[in-house]
């Protein structure tokens, strides 16, 4: 792992944490509901951007390894890690292994959200 590899995705979280904030604080600004539309929307537009940076890289375009972890890592990865999952499941697929496809979906929604209610509710207990 080089220096210059960390400081590229460093860079590029910068960039990609502040589009989600301008991104989530614009989109919530105009849709006062109870629907989290911010975040579905952060989700699905990082998803479609690393899709298709994907894609470009492997047809017509090959950054270097430091602007490829900028991209990718920092800026989608820091935009929205919603991406990077979306890949994992189009691969599973791709690969044609459904099964697997299933199970990490499932596992990965279900214990992420188990996660969040379990370090919840521990440093409710631990504060309270």
């Amino acid at each position: 792992m080089s220096a210059k590899i960390l400081i590229s995705v460093a860079m590029g979280g910068a960039f990609g944490a502040v589009g989600r904030y301008l991104m989530m604080s614009g989109i919530g600004h105009f849709l006062h509901a109870g629907f989290p539309y911010a975040t579905l929307a952060v989700n699905v537009i990082g998803s479609f951007a690393l899709g298709s940076l994907i894609e470009v890289m492997g047809l017509v375009w090959s950054p270097s390894q430091e602007m490829r972890s900028f991209i990718v890592i920092g800026v989608i990865g820091a935009f929205t890690t919603f991406s990077t999952f979306s890949l994992d499941v189009f691969y599973l697929i791709e690969r044609g292994q459904m099964m697997s496809a299933g199970i990490y979906i499932v596992l990965s929604v279900a214990l992420s959200i188990a996660g969040l209610f379990a370090g919840m509710m521990v440093f409710r207990q631990i504060l309270a």
